[in-house]
């Protein structure tokens, strides 16, 4: 019985991880619990937001593990800076703390998904599926906060809001949980045209990640 050949067109895929944390033995426990994940590999690791942004560029990571306490650059201007390099790039903060003053400003500067350090293995290889998959993880304490620093934001602002009934019905289903694939299935248009119509949802609410909509989302609802 013939056998396929081994190629690189059949070899299966690894999400490729980039981490960046100062704490060398918080680094490197990281890498190799990454390591350990099935599919995923830690491709790099970076000890500070300088050197993130000249590494990371050069090995296009899937996904970057950012924490935000680094020396000098903080890890929240490492992530506005890596987006406007890498836009695809997905960024998961991981931090010790949730402190909404440090979480809003991480989800304005790109970040796609905002996780505590204590969060366990195996709920940290769901996350990053589900933001590989479109997803915008957050714990629930990240949610919470998330929520409360919308509230102080002006209602204004959120009635001022106008969108299409196509982006209102990706944007419930963004809500919900669905992921772009999911959400291009179930409303028969493809990948890239709920890409398109998401874009046109972050201009209008004045967002920048999919946690942002979702949370704005929320909170708009009263107002309708």
């Amino acid at each position: 019985m013939s056998q396929t050949p081994y190629t690189t067109e059949n070899k299966p895929k690894h999400i490729k991880v980039a981490i960046v944390e100062d704490d060398s033995e918080v680094r490197n426990n990281w890498a190799t619990l990454i390591d350990s994940f099935s599919g995923f590999t830690c491709i790099c690791k970076c000890t500070s937001g300088e050197d993130a942004l000249k590494t990371i560029p050069y090995h296009r990571p899937d996904i970057v593990l950012m924490d935000i306490f680094l020396p000098r650059m903080s890890g929240i201007e490492c992530t506005a800076r890596l987006k406007e390099i890498l836009p695809n790039v997905l960024i998961l903060i991981l931090t010790g703390i949730d402190d909404e003053e440090l979480i809003f400003p991480a989800l304005e500067a790109g970040a796609d998904g905002y996780l505590l350090k204590r969060i366990s293995p195996e709920k940290l290889k769901q996350a990053l599926l589900e933001l590989q998959e479109g997803g915008a993880p957050m714990t629930s304490e990240i949610a919470r906060r998330v929520v409360e620093s919308f509230r102080k934001s002006s209602s204004s602002r959120l009635q001022n809001v106008h969108l299409t009934a196509r982006e209102e019905e990706i944007l419930i289903l963004l809500t919900n949980g669905y992921a772009n694939k999911e959400i291009a299935d179930r409303i028969n248009i493809s990948i890239d045209t709920v890409r398109t119509h998401l874009k046109h949802i972050y201009e209008k609410l004045h967002v920048r990640s999919r946690a942002e909509a979702v949370a704005k989302y929320i909170l708009k609802k009263p107002y309708k």
